[in-house]
């Protein structure tokens, strides 16, 4: 990203609550100023202890957590100034929104003429000015976790930690906050590090995502670098969807090499590892990077279509291979004719979004 320093460094992180078992493993990571950072990862992919260690709920077992040039490891959590928001809210049901809010400010020892001007700001930052008086209670999921989101940021924290803040909401309240929680941190300019499972949300919102797994990030990058160049088949496969083919590797060609697949097709592809001629390798391309085969087309393979669905904006198509593998294949609506179930077809992988990973 830029050459600034970053807001935030791990330096060699390492966590584990056993003695044993890592949960986090030698984590080197930088955070910038102003970005919106998703740590994306499956349960127990060390992702959330991440963050509850940059919050300072936890301690690292080993390495460095570096904030502004100086070191937080030993700093308490109330001492770090990061807002937090949790994905159960964690809102005092005997105050009202407007005291849930000015909490933080309390604590900080605030003249009331400033507190009641911040709790107005905050307010009307996540348009919940009209309902300051209500009580927790009294609140839908949304509303509450807008309350949620104005307290942890009406001190005007440097960093705001959250955790799964969407995860209890219902998929169109979800989707709508994502887009708020966008333009709030445009319109800021403060630094938002996003804990998730689901990488969608990941994708609609982040500057950049780290995806973790096994206690280790498997890539950091742009959302769309992270879409279109997975540097493993671990990310291929959780981010976004992906069509697998299994082969062998006949020849090498600078960054490109030609697999064969069980059934005789030939694949031209990235050789995203530099893997060797003779190499086992998974042939990993996105479905909507698919596309039913002119007569002769090269870099396709033989497939059978199992099932046509339709989804509104685009029809998929479940395939298997001659090595049954199953493949889906997205088409956009009005793409000629549609085969239908059990039908035989080619289907074409273009080279460049074709990777072999060994």
């Amino acid at each position: 990203m830029s050459n600034t320093p970053a807001l935030v460094t791990f330096r060699g992180v390492q966590k584990t609550y056993d003695g044993t078992s890592l949960v986090v493993r030698d984590l080197n990571l930088d955070i910038q100023r102003g970005e919106f950072l998703s740590l994306l990862g499956p349960s127990g992919s060390g992702k959330t202890t991440t963050l509850m260690m940059l919050a300072g709920f936890e301690s690292p077992t080993a390495g460095e957590i570096i904030l502004n040039g100086s070191p937080i490891t030993r700093t308490p959590p109330h001492k770090r100034n990061f807002g937090m928001v949790f994905q159960n809210y964690a809102l005092f049901p005997h105050m009202t929104v407007a005291e849930n809010i000015a909490y933080p400010l309390q604590v900080r020892k605030i003249p009331k003429a400033e507190m009641q001007a911040k709790v107005k700001r905050a307010l009307e930052m996540v348009q919940m000015d009209h309902l300051s008086e209500r009580y927790p209670a009294q609140m839908s999921g949304g509303q509450q976790q807008r309350v949620a989101l104005a307290r942890a940021l009406v001190f005007d924290p440097q960093l705001v930690l959250m955790d799964e803040p969407l995860g209890a909401l219902d998929k169109q309240l979800r989707e709508h906050m994502q887009i708020e929680l966008k333009t709030l941190h445009r319109r800021l300019g403060i630094t938002f590090v996003y804990v998730t499972h689901d990488q969608s949300e990941a994708l609609t919102m982040s500057d950049r995502v780290a995806v973790f797994n096994d206690g280790r990030i498997q890539q950091i990058d742009r959302v769309d670098y992270l879409y279109e160049t997975p540097s493993n088949r671990f990310v291929a496969n959780f981010v976004g969807d992906n069509a697998e083919l299994k082969g062998r590797i006949l020849s090498t060609d600078g960054q490109e090499c030609e697999m064969e697949l069980p059934g005789g097709s030939r694949l031209r592809g990235i050789n995203v590892n530099q893997a060797a001629v003779g190499t086992e390798v998974a042939g990993c391309v996105r479905p909507e990077r698919l596309s039913l085969a002119a007569p002769g087309q090269d870099n396709s393979f033989a497939a059978q279509v199992l099932d046509v669905m339709y989804f509104g904006d685009h029809l998929r198509l479940r395939c298997t291979t001659p090595a049954e593998e199953e493949v889906m294949v997205k088409l956009t609506l009005g793409a000629g004719n549609v085969p239908t179930p059990g039908e035989n077809v080619q289907l074409h992988a273009p080279t460049q979004h074709l990777r072999a990973y060994a």
